[in-house]
């Protein structure tokens, strides 16, 4: 294994594939900073080492290849007055998200299981992206107080119709059939295969080779539950705003519209209004980076305010699931307050969107 790998990540070459294996099974392989910083360095030493053809990431144990970032590390520094952890943890993790998604070499993600948060950014932003029946894939953060980020919203904002709109403000779950439906992922293969694809992708001798060896295996994709429900998705969730989009949920004939409205009212008021500007602003943006900018101003100062702090204790920490959000309905965040949380940060910005990815930042390394 090369010198950036630590405990909770196997980061090695096997033939000509460069593998990161996420292995913090426990924890159901959360990113931490120091995993991060270990996959970014190797993904950028690999992207000018002739030796490796491609690269292939996953996750260890049974449950999944990802659930998000370490955010109780986050919490316990936002308690304690450190707020300002969020700036390298963030920045790394959205430098190695960019960097996934202009790789110059096939990158292949293997999204079994659990692929939430963090997951979704180390893997739905390469280039062979699959999914099996056990996938279970969510940007779940308005229920901590948090908003979608790791280039999230540029994703769920070229969903079809408003099922993005959907998807990020109920923190719904979506199958591995929604990923492929909805331009999240790109082939479908059975978790039974999974075993068999790894070790014919690890037998490759050329990057070239990728394709033809993922289609001997992958199948079409079933049906979408998710674009079943467009009809009343799309009709709800044009309104305008957030309260007029619970309204519209609330007064809809279909009961999953009322369940949505519902699920919506639990969430962070706070986090749903920042949310729904964040997808709708990223549908605009011609580049991925442009939204991870945007994103990390937001982020950042969600980390230093109170529904952060609180959502992460009553889901992660106490676990009473009942998170006193403030302002507690969505009729009291004002737009001045979201307006606040957008704007730059100066000296701080992260800056991606200005920068070419490679080489110019292979000189962090």
């Amino acid at each position: 294994m090369s010198g950036e790998t630590t405990a909770d990540v196997e980061i090695r070459i096997e033939g000509r594939v460069g593998r990161i294996s996420l292995n913090r099974p426990r924890a159901l392989n959360a990113l931490t900073h120091d995993m991060e910083v270990a996959i970014d360095a190797a993904l950028l030493r690999w992207a000018d080492d002739p030796s490796v053809a491609f690269v292939m990431v996953d996750g260890r144990g049974e449950r999944g290849l990802c659930a998000g970032g370490d955010i109780r590390a986050l919490y316990d520094a936002a308690k304690s007055g450190g707020e300002r952890l969020a700036f390298p943890f963030f920045g790394d993790e959205y430098r190695m998200n960019a960097h996934i998604a202009n790789y110059p070499k096939p990158f292949v993600a293997l999204m079994d299981g659990i692929v939430m948060g963090g997951g979704v950014g180390i893997s739905a932003h390469g280039s062979h992206r699959i999914v099996t029946e056990r996938t279970m894939l969510a940007m779940p953060e308005v229920g901590i107080g948090f908003v979608p980020d790791v280039g999230g919203t540029f994703l769920l904002g070229r969903m079809p119709g408003e099922t993005g709109i959907h998807a990020a403000l109920t923190a719904h779950r979506m199958t591995g059939a929604d990923a492929v439906s909805c331009g999240i992922a790109d082939h479908y293969v059975e978790s039974r295969h999974l075993p068999a694809l790894t070790a014919a992708l690890a037998a490759l001798v050329d990057g070239a080779d990728v394709d033809d060896c993922i289609a001997a295996f992958a199948t079409p994709a079933p049906d979408s539950p998710l674009l079943a429900e467009r009809a009343w998705i799309d009709d709800c969730y044009k309104a305008p705003t957030a309260e007029a989009i619970v309204a519209a949920l609330e007064a809809h004939a279909e009961p999953a519209a009322r369940e949505a409205a519902a699920a919506i009212r639990r969430m962070s008021p706070t986090s749903v209004k920042l949310s729904l500007r964040l997808v709708r602003a990223a549908r605009g943006d011609a580049k991925v980076e442009t939204a991870i900018d945007r994103e990390f101003r937001v982020a950042v100062r969600c980390v230093a305010a109170h529904d952060f702090v609180e959502g992460v204790r009553a889901q992660l920490v106490d676990k009473d699931r009942n998170p006193r959000w403030q302002p507690a309905t969505l009729d009291g965040v004002e737009d001045e307050t979201l307006d606040a949380y957008f704007a730059p940060l100066g000296a701080d910005e992260l800056g991606l969107d200005a920068l070419e990815h490679f080489p110019i930042l292979s000189d962090r390394m």
